[in-house]
Formats: C-alpha cells, structure tokens, sequence
C-alpha cells in the first residue's frame, strides 16, 4: 500500500538505528516532544523486532512505527508480527514489493535510480524513500521528477539540521533522519529535554519551507 497520505500527514521520520533497548522510550518520547510522531526501527540493530514491540505498545498512541531495512519478505513478515505499522526498503526487493501489496502492508520503497522508480510503480507505488540522498546532487530530485512527475520522495542518508531545509527547497517531500536527529552526547548523558530542543530545532526549520512541495 502506498504511503503518501501518511507521509504528507508526517514529513519527518526519526530513524532509530543502534539506540540501546533500555533508553528507547526515553529517545522517542524526547522525539515526540520535539514535535516527531513517525519513526523507523532500522531491523540491522540489534532487538530491532523487541523495539517495535515495545515502542507499539508503550506509545502506540502518540505516534507510528514501522521497520526499516525490510530486505527480505521473511523479515518484512516478522515485521508485522512484532507490531510495525509500515515497512521501509533500501532498494526495491520483489518478495518485499509483492508481499506488501498481497497483504495490504504500507510500504515505503527505497529507490535510487529511474529503473528502481519504474520496478516499484509496477506495483503501485508512487511515494518512496531516496537513498541514499545526501550522496546525489540536491538537484537530482528535479531531473528524476521530470518523467516521473506523479512521484514524491523522502530524502534519507545525510539530512541534519543544517541541511533538511534544502531538501524540501529541493523538491523531496519528506526527510528522515538517523545520526543527525539528536546529538549523540547529549544522547548518551540522557540529557532529553536537551534532545528535545535539538528536534524542535529541526523541525522548526523544516517548517519554514515545507509546505512549498
């Protein structure tokens, strides 16, 4: 199932990629707080499936979560079972793509090239995940929106603070952060109002250009 509603409803994603169990909820109430509602659970960390499952059940009514790195059906099955409300791919696995649209599971493709657009519309798609975008020029989005001008996409791989504003001036509709969602000192020290402010920061000046896409 394709995600542009939930996406236009929530354009930044707090990816949580190697955060400790036992300070989880701390890290995304301090995300919640900060005004970020949609978050991904990378499955290449370690209790990834324990995650979802406790941040579901914890804080399942403030906000949404879903498993990133969702390489292999088997994993996008085991997914759902632990509580992910949407998938995410790095690419565009076919298992993944049909299981998704057999079972009605939200799915958030990743794609990089205008053949990995085209691989994923065959199967309904229209809202993706570029990766990684902080690798291409900021102009890229442009040029692949040319032919395929009924798409969007949220940029992931190297959006910070300083940079999420460009994107969205760029054209992409949506961000996602990892590294760059809170600083990792203040992370560590569990200094969360501090990581508070760092995400409303963020989300300030994304904000501040939008609503121009």
């Amino acid at each position: 199932m394709d995600m542009y509603e939930i996406v236009r409803q929530h354009r930044i994603l707090a990816i949580l990629r190697n955060i400790p169990l036992d300070i989880t909820l701390d890290y995304c109430r301090s995300a919640i707080e900060g005004g970020i509602r949609f978050f991904e659970v990378a499955l290449n960390s370690q209790d990834a499936y324990q995650q979802i499952n406790l941040i579901r059940e914890a804080l399942g009514d403030q906000c949404l979560v879903g498993a990133g790195t969702a390489i292999t059906a088997e994993k996008a099955e085991k997914s759902v079972k632990a509580g992910a409300q949407f998938l995410l791919t790095p690419g565009t696995p076919r298992d993944v793509l049909e299981f998704c649209v057999q079972k009605d599971i939200y799915l958030l493709p990743g794609v990089l090239t205008p053949s990995e657009v085209a691989s994923a519309m065959e199967y309904g798609f229209k809202t993706f995940k570029l990766f990684p975008a902080g690798s291409m020029p900021i102009n890229y989005i442009k040029n692949l929106k040319g032919p395929y001008d009924n798409t969007n996409y949220m940029a992931i791989g190297g959006v910070s603070e300083n940079n999420i504003a460009d994107f969205f001036r760029a054209g992409y509709f949506a961000a996602g952060l990892a590294s760059g969602l809170m600083p990792m000192d203040k992370v560590k020290i569990g200094d969360w109002q501090g990581c508070t402010e760092h995400v409303k920061q963020i989300c300030d000046k994304a904000k501040a250009v939008i609503y121009m896409n």
